[in-house]
């Protein structure tokens, strides 16, 4: 059964795409889903950008396996599992599909994370710095742990923040016990540094993954506030 929304970025990815209501001259968005999967949740994501005129294309990157949010050690494990090697290519081909779809500009392409997305696309803004106009990162976790590797052994994304050349939005839950004031202060210290733009919102009283309405945390005000905020960012950077 075909399932609705979703197209071939590779012969082995997939990913679910919603295109703007006038696809004519669109920027296009990659979005990076949480360690649950291609939920539905994500895919209302994509649906609410490409209502703000944005092309949505989020890939698959867990092929197929999609975890219920009572299922965090399951989700970990294939999170533990992924490569970011593997997933900086997957997210260079999804670049690509998205400049081939009709009334997308291929020389307007950002790209949007939630929590394990979120670190992934500051990752991908390093990694494919000639191709993103903007990034905006959803409570990315391990962004600039205490260390050069985080609990799951990865190497920090910070340390290619060099290479960052599109402004980055950065979106935190003031509540989120998972992501520290002091590793907020890591980020920031080191990309003023490093002389980059950014921006970092925080939400006060909103915890980890406070815009996902399947989830206990949810936050509909600061949910609202950080769409908001985002949709903004996206369509300035895409100005410019």
């Amino acid at each position: 059964m075909t399932d609705p929304g979703m197209i071939a970025i590779t012969e082995t990815l997939q990913g679910y795409y919603a295109g703007p209501p006038q696809a004519s001259a669109a920027p296009g968005i990659v979005v990076l889903m949480e360690a649950f999967g291609l939920t539905p949740h994500i895919r209302r994501v994509c649906d609410r950008f490409a209502a703000a005129g944005f092309a949505a294309l989020a890939p698959d990157i867990y092929y197929g396996k999609q975890f219920s949010y009572d299922k965090l050690e399951e989700a970990m494990g294939t999170l533990k599992a992924l490569r970011d090697d593997q997933v900086m290519a997957e997210i260079g081909a999804s670049f690509d599909c998205l400049g081939r779809q009709p009334g997308v500009t291929p020389a307007r392409l950002g790209v949007v994370g939630f929590c394990m997305g979120g670190r992934l696309a500051f990752l991908a803004a390093c990694r494919h710095a000639a191709r993103v106009r903007a990034s905006v990162a959803y409570y990315g976790g391990a962004i600039f742990p205490e260390g050069e590797k985080d609990r799951f052994g990865r190497t920090a994304p910070i340390g290619e923040a060099a290479a960052l050349a599109a402004p980055l939005l950065l979106i935190y839950g003031g509540k989120d016990g998972g992501i520290t004031p002091a590793e907020h202060g890591r980020i920031a210290q080191r990309l003023g540094e490093l002389d980059k733009r950014y921006s970092l919102s925080l939400h006060p009283g909103a915890g980890h993954g406070f815009c996902c309405e399947d989830r206990a945390s949810y936050a509909p005000k600061a949910t609202e506030d950080a769409h908001a905020e985002a949709i903004d960012f996206l369509k300035r950077a895409f100005a410019a």
